[in-house]
C-alpha cells in the first residue's frame, strides 16, 4: 500500500509541496504520495481527521492553519512548542503529533546550502507574528553572538523577544547597529511594502534573507543597494520539506537536486 501524505492550506493551488516531495519520494525510491488539499477556513479540524481515517500517515500545514494545528494536536514537538505552531503532524492511532520544521529548514538553507555561519553572527529577524517565532530557537541553538527582534509595532517584538529572552523593539532601536545576518519574516514583499530600517544596518560581509520566494521584494533591493549579499526563501521551503520528510520516513533527501529543479521554473 502506498503511503499518503499530503499539504493542507487555504488558498493550496500554488503549493510546490507535491511537487518538492514526489522528488524527494523517486529520489530516496519511497513508496509514497503527496496531495494538496484545500480545507476550508472553518473546516481545517475536521478535514485532518478525515484524511487521518481514511489511512493518512501524515499532513504539511501552511497559511492559514498552523496555529489551529498547534492546537489540533495531541503532541508537541519542543521545537512546535516554542513556535506555537505546527506545520507538520504524524499520525498513528489515535494519536496526532505536531512537529515544526520551518526553523530547521531555514537554518540548513543558510549553514548547508549558502554556506554561511550562524555561529557568533549578529542577527536581526524583521517581524513578530508566527513565522519569526518559529524560526527564534533554531537560530539561537546555533550560537550567535546576540539577536534582535524589530517589528513595526516595537512592543509585538518586546513580547516576542522576551519570551526566548532576547532583545526587542522599533525599528528606531537599531539606530547605529550593524547586523551581519538580517532576516525578513514579515510579509512586506506581498504588499510591495518598504521597510522603514536606517542606513548601515547591513555589515560589512551582511547575508540579508527574504523568506518569501518567486519575487523581487524591496527589502531585497534594498540589501543589495547597501552591499549585502541576498536570498530567498525558497531554500527554506525545500529545507522544511526535507525536514517533514525525514520525521515521516527516517530517510532525509539530497535537497540540492530538488532546489535545482524548482530554480528552473
Amino acid at each position: 500500500m502506498t503511503d499518503r501524505y499530503c499539504v493542507f492550506g487555504n488558498p493550496i493551488a500554488h503549493s510546490k509541496s507535491p511537487r518538492i516531495h514526489a522528488l524527494f519520494a523517486r529520489q530516496t525510491g519511497q513508496d509514497l504520495s503527496y496531495a494538496a488539499i484545500l480545507a476550508p477556513l472553518d473546516g481545517f479540524a475536521a478535514s485532518v481527521r478525515d484524511f487521518a481515517a481514511a489511512g493518512g500517515r501524515g499532513a504539511n500545514i501552511t497559511v492559514p492553519f498552523k496555529e489551529e494545528a498547534f492546537r489540533f494536536a495531541t503532541a508537541l514537538t519542543p521545537r512546535a512548542e516554542a513556535a506555537g505552531a505546527v506545520n507538520t503532524l504524524s499520525f498513528s492511532g489515535e494519536s496526532i503529533r505536531g512537529d515544526n520544521t520551518d526553523g530547521a529548514g531555514l537554518v540548513r538553507d543558510i549553514a548547508h546550502n549558502l554556506g554561511f555561519a550562524i555561529a557568533g553572527k549578529r542577527i536581526l529577524l524583521i517581524g513578530a507574528g508566527g513565522a519569526a517565532r518559529g524560526v527564534i530557537l533554531p537560530l539561537l541553538d546555533q550560537s550567535p553572538a546576540a539577536t534582535i527582534v524589530a517589528n513595526r509595532t516595537a512592543a509585538k517584538a518586546a513580547e516576542l523577544a522576551t519570551a526566548f529572552g532576547i532583545e526587542g523593539g522599533g525599528f528606531e532601536s537599531l539606530a547605529g547597529r550593524a547586523f551581519d545576518l538580517v532576516i525578513n519574516a514579515t510579509s512586506a514583499g506581498l504588499s510591495d511594502a518598504t521597510l522603514p530600517l536606517p542606513e548601515g544596518v547591513f555589515a560589512p560581509g551582511c547575508l540579508a534573507y527574504e523568506m518569501l520566494y518567486g519575487r523581487e521584494t524591496r527589502f531585497m533591493a534594498q540589501a543589495r543597494a547597501a552591499g549585502a549579499a541576498v536570498a530567498d526563501g525558497l531554500g527554506m521551503l525545500v529545507e522544511q520539506a526535507a525536514e517533514a520528510f525525514f520525521v515521516w520516513r527516517g530517510v532525509r533527501p539530497d535537497t540540492a537536486p530538488v532546489l535545482a529543479e524548482l530554480r528552473k521554473g
